[in-house]
């Protein structure tokens, strides 16, 4: 882009000091920047987006191998969108705030079975008890506490 530029702009200096047949080739590289213009910023809205619903699929941490695929920029947007979000989850919903992120969908139980997709480890429950969270073991745990987990791929909810 910046060579299509460079060259108008060359031939925009040429066309003033009195050359001519020089204007048809500056409106074709004008109309040639401008449509990839439009199509980078396409892009560039694309990936936001994607990004802005990776936010609400995975929760607040990305996954490795999806960060690795960000730019810095990408990066940024994606830690000042999570801010955004958390204050204004906070704002709302009385003291302690309210979690938008917690059901997608409407839970049609407050428990779910779910299977460990891999070694966890300890997970404490906010009735206090303590769970290890094992390789294909399966749980009984509240949807509130264990959703999270299922969005980062260490559980997985078993349907009946």
């Amino acid at each position: 882009m910046r060579g299509l530029f460079e060259q108008n702009q060359q031939d925009v200096s040429a066309t003033v000091a009195g050359e001519a047949g020089l204007f048809s080739g500056v409106q074709l590289r004008h109309a040639c920047l401008e449509r990839n213009r439009r199509c980078l910023l396409a892009y560039l809205w694309n990936r936001l987006q994607r990004v802005r619903e990776m936010r609400w699929e995975f929760g607040s941490v990305l996954p490795q191998d999806i960060r690795n695929c960000l730019s810095e920029h990408e990066s940024q947007w994606f830690s000042n969108y999570n801010k955004s979000l958390a204050t204004y989850m906070r704002s709302i919903g009385g003291h302690g705030g309210l979690d938008l992120t917690r059901d997608k969908k409407p839970p049609k139980s407050l428990y779910i079975e779910v299977r460990c997709l891999e070694d966890h480890g300890e997970f404490e429950t906010e009735s206090g008890d303590i769970i290890w969270l094992k390789k294909n073991s399966q749980h009984f745990l509240p949807r509130a506490q264990c959703e999270h987990l299922i969005r980062q791929g260490i559980l997985e909810h078993i349907l009946s």
